[in-house]
């Protein structure tokens, strides 16, 4: 479980977050969503430390990530991994190399267990046999579960993944979808995706944020976002389904 208490955060005296409280659930697809520059990877940055909060606090199963020492911040970040948008693969390695990469720099475990965690991971995610192509050689979708295959390979307790489906066709975005789904509910773990799909809302949406301008407006699942009696929240899921619609029927 991840709680997240009063977060706001500020640049050069604009304020985007405003004291955004909410918990993540252990072993569900708990979703930040939004229009595009209301604030949704800045809350994940802060989640993780990419970007320190002006104020409040990130606990990770009760342990305060936020303010905690530098041993118990190294300790969350090795349960920590990250699906990066476009998959954020490393162009001069290989898709071996850059799966491997977290073990790597966290364990110190042996080369020949290394390569069989990597092939384990490309195998869970449909790849087997493409260890030595580079990123280059593959295609959008195939970089995306690569970098779930990075993300998964240290055994983490929590999944980040920020917009997943950036840049993928339907078909492929559901693949995703499911993939991470299936990975929440199998390994039990805490999945925080920031979105604007929603398909993937509807499909994977166990638990949901809704931010607009800086504020949560909204929290609930996927049952009930259809009944928020949220106007915003209503206008972002219409368009966001009108515009859904014109890209499957141009695909």
């Amino acid at each position: 479980m991840i709680e997240i208490q009063n977060i706001s955060k500020s640049f050069d005296g604009k304020q985007v977050l405003f004291e955004i409280s909410g918990i993540f659930e252990k072993g569900k697809c708990n979703l930040i969503i939004g229009t595009s520059g209301t604030g949704k990877s800045v809350l994940l940055k802060c989640m993780v430390a990419l970007l320190p909060p002006d104020v409040g606090n990130v606990l990770y199963d009760n342990r305060d990530f936020t303010h905690g020492d530098k041993q118990l911040q190294t300790d969350v970040r090795r349960e920590i991994g990250m699906l990066f948008q476009g998959g954020a693969l490393f162009d001069s390695k290989s898709v071996e190399e850059n799966v491997m990469f977290p073990l790597d720099i966290l364990t110190e475990m042996p080369s020949d267990e290394k390569l069989d965690r990597v092939n384990f991971c490309l195998e869970r995610v449909g790849l087997e046999n493409i260890n030595k192509k580079m990123p280059s050689e593959i295609s959008g979708g195939m970089k995306k579960r690569v970098g779930i295959a990075r993300a998964m390979v240290n055994n983490p307790n929590y999944l980040f993944c920020d917009e997943p489906n950036s840049g993928l066709d339907p078909q492929t975005a559901i693949r995703i979808d499911s993939l991470i789904k299936e990975i929440t509910d199998e390994y039990k773990i805490t999945t925080v995706v920031v979105t604007h799909d929603m398909n993937s809302v509807l499909e994977i949406g166990d638990h949901i944020l809704y931010i607009f301008e800086g504020r949560k407006l909204w929290e609930g699942d996927n049952k009930h976002i259809m009944e928020s009696g949220v106007k915003e929240l209503d206008d972002f899921v219409f368009a966001n389904r009108m515009m859904r619609m014109v890209k499957d029927r141009s695909a």
